[in-house]
């Protein structure tokens, strides 16, 4: 079937409209009408051809919420009308040790939302930038926020599950200092998950304007990294940092601030390397610098569950389809609180 879409036939085009196909739904297929799609900072990355590999035409979109249209049928789990959302994976192997273990997201053949191979025309995913998607039953996960908050469950989909699986592969809850890197998309949300977690939470910004905010989002304390006595005084004290920045900074400023056997794990992904750290910053205290990818398919759920319980959403700016090419520059500047997200029902005209 032939749907609306949203996307770029060149990394130097912008976005544009444009028709793509979906296919039919097989036997354990859900078709699923989407309703909104978060705008992530990768997309901005994928579609400019910043990163290897972009196929064209590419249509982003992996935070995607929406109604069941039509399932399979040999489906069972999910029927029309269901709340449901697709995030950053669409298939796997599911047989190396990854997938046995749930971690579909480090699976060497994990297939993605968009701009991953596919027997689908035109021979790779296109992402939720669309009107509708088609996807196997196993990786569709479901939404139990109240229907009036589906739009800024949407970066829940990547941006929450993103925060969300560090700080539960690294144990956060009470008696947990845990620093919060960056107050945008990312960031935003490992404030919030954190400090329902019932960690100390201290968030760190460059700018002293964003002080408030972070209080408001559930942060403890805030430090301005800029300011070398607020660093002093939180030197040696966490057992985890979540550095949601992407671009490259300086790692050291805070890997000093980690406690013997502490952990700093990245999340934002650069589109040009960070400097190499000081190994000294990191043998002398046994400290750890690590990176995580999303989460598994189980943990997704297990994230949005949380959420649901906790009353937990992303801050959202709504925008239409026609705005994505402006979001995306003011995304550059920094210039949203602290996600868009597309109004999908504004691709049909």
């Amino acid at each position: 079937m032939l749907v609306n879409a949203y996307g770029a036939h060149a990394g130097d085009r912008p976005l544009q409209p444009l028709q793509i196909t979906r296919r039919a739904p097989g036997a354990h297929d859900v078709q699923i009408d989407i309703a909104f799609c978060g705008i992530c900072h990768s997309d901005l990355h994928q579609v400019r051809a910043e990163w290897y590999g972009t196929q064209f035409p590419c249509v982003p979109g992996h935070e995607i919420v929406g109604r069941v249209a039509a399932v399979g049928a040999h489906v069972h789990g999910f029927r029309p009308g269901d709340l449901v959302g697709i995030g950053c994976i669409v298939d796997n192997c599911k047989h190396c040790a990854d997938c046995e273990d749930g971690l579909e997201n480090y699976c060497d053949g994990m297939i993605g939302t968009y701009n991953f191979p596919t027997p689908d025309a035109p021979g790779w995913t296109l992402g939720g930038y669309s009107q509708q998607i088609v996807v196997h039953e196993r990786y569709v996960l479901r939404i139990r926020h109240p229907e009036e908050q589906l739009a800024a469950v949407a970066p829940l989909l990547c941006a929450g599950i993103t925060t969300y699986s560090p700080l539960r592969h690294w144990n956060v809850g009470p008696g947990k200092k845990v620093g919060v890197v960056g107050i945008g998309g990312l960031g935003h949300m490992g404030i919030k998950l954190a400090h329902a977690l019932g960690a100390h939470v201290v968030a760190f910004t460059t700018s002293d304007a964003k002080r408030e905010a972070a209080l408001q989002l559930g942060a403890d304390e805030v430090v301005v990294s800029r300011n070398a006595e607020e660093m002093a005084a939180h030197a040696k004290s966490f057992d985890l940092i979540l550095n949601t920045v992407a671009a490259p900074h300086n790692l050291d400023a805070f890997l000093v601030l980690l406690k013997r056997d502490g952990t700093m794990t990245l999340v934002g992904a650069p589109a040009t390397p960070h400097d190499s750290p000081n190994v000294f910053n990191l043998i002398m205290k046994r400290r750890t610098l690590a990176g995580s990818m999303i989460g598994g398919i189980a943990e997704t759920q297990e994230m949005l569950d949380f959420c649901a319980e906790h009353g937990i959403v992303a801050d959202i700016e709504l925008v239409r389809a026609d705005q994505i090419n402006d979001s995306y520059e003011r995304m550059l500047k920094g210039d949203v609180k602290y996600r868009f997200v597309i109004d999908n029902a504004t691709l049909a005209g």
